[in-house]
């Protein structure tokens, strides 16, 4: 594909200052892709080529090994696309000190790869305790302890390491059957982690999944807001799920991720929660589908982004 760099920007909105300082991004979970390879999802060129079309200029490269990880192919197949990276994903153990070698090699590793192609955050995915395809349950559902004492240690010395080797934001993500999950939790981890080095992707549908609220949380916590994913959940779906205590994995089956301007949050009062905090935000578009219908994602992403857009975050 030749490389396309007059191609519009439309992440940020230059028509209204009120929300200038917002820049909406994507990433490939916004393509149902969950993991780095997996038969289900659709091939990364494909997707990197339909979210070009899209509309999207900005991106989080989502499951590390799913896009190239070599920094020069990286670089340059975004480029060709008219992409810029500001963003990598890592999943990786903090409770268990057995589990710290492999932490600390994947998110290294993503680290030297992100850093060489200008990212500013690496996101932090927390250990789920059900497995993402099977819904089995593979550890606590609750961390008390020295495993608690481990999480808030290990947290504190990945973001620090990120920041001191790479010069990249470590940003933990609430999840579903994780243990970032609650408003409880999140209350627990920011009190318990140093700000100066782990800051808090605010993934909105994952707040709704918890049953939190999105704006008290913005409103409550603006300085621990340094990064966003924006998605929406069905709350009758979310209450059905914690009701009859189905996995997360589950609860995506049924279709509880859906497209706004269906499910929660109210996209207009949370796109205006966050321009009031009046600092600069990628806000990545997000929507858990793993396992879809490959010609969804498209058109289903391009619906979504306008209604965004509408709501002020970007341009249409």
């Amino acid at each position: 594909m030749a490389e396309n760099p007059s191609r519009t920007d439309r992440s940020r909105n230059t028509a209204n200052p009120r929300y200038a300082r917002l820049t909406i991004g994507v990433c490939p979970d916004q393509w149902g892709v969950w993991f780095p390879q997996d038969p289900q999802q659709i091939p990364w060129q494909q997707a990197l080529d339909e979210m070009a079309e899209a509309g999207f200029s900005v991106m989080e490269t989502g499951p590390f090994g799913y896009f190239p990880t070599e920094p020069k192919r990286l670089a340059d197949e975004m480029a060709q696309r008219g992409f810029r990276v500001v963003a990598g994903t890592g999943w990786g153990i903090l409770h268990q000190a057995e589990a710290w070698a492999d932490t600390e090699r994947t998110f290294r590793a993503i680290g030297e790869t992100h850093a060489a192609v200008g990212a500013e955050y690496v996101v932090h995915l927390p250990p789920m305790f059900r497995d993402e395809k099977t819904g089995d349950f593979t550890d606590e559902r609750t961390l008390t302890g020295e495993a608690w004492d481990l999480y808030v240690t290990n947290a504190d010395r990945l973001g620090r390491m990120m920041k001191e080797d790479y010069g990249l934001r470590m940003v933990l993500h609430p999840h579903g059957d994780s243990h970032i999950e609650t408003p409880e939790d999140i209350d627990r981890i920011f009190s318990a982690t140093d700000p100066s080095y782990v800051g808090f992707c605010l993934d909105t549908g994952h707040i709704v999944y918890g049953q939190g609220d999105c704006v008290d949380l913005i409103d409550r916590y603006p300085e621990r807001i340094d990064y966003v994913h924006i998605k929406a959940m069905d709350p009758e779906l979310v209450k059905q799920a914690h009701d009859d205590d189905w996995p997360f994995v589950a609860a995506v089956h049924k279709g509880v991720s859906v497209a706004p301007p269906a499910g929660e949050p109210h996209m207009p009062t949370l796109i205006d929660a966050l321009a009031r905090l009046d600092k600069d935000l990628y806000v990545i578009c997000e929507q858990d589908m793993y396992g879809c219908d490959p010609s969804y994602p498209l058109p289903n992403a391009i619906r979504t982004r306008e209604y965004l857009a509408s709501c002020g975050l970007g341009l249409k």
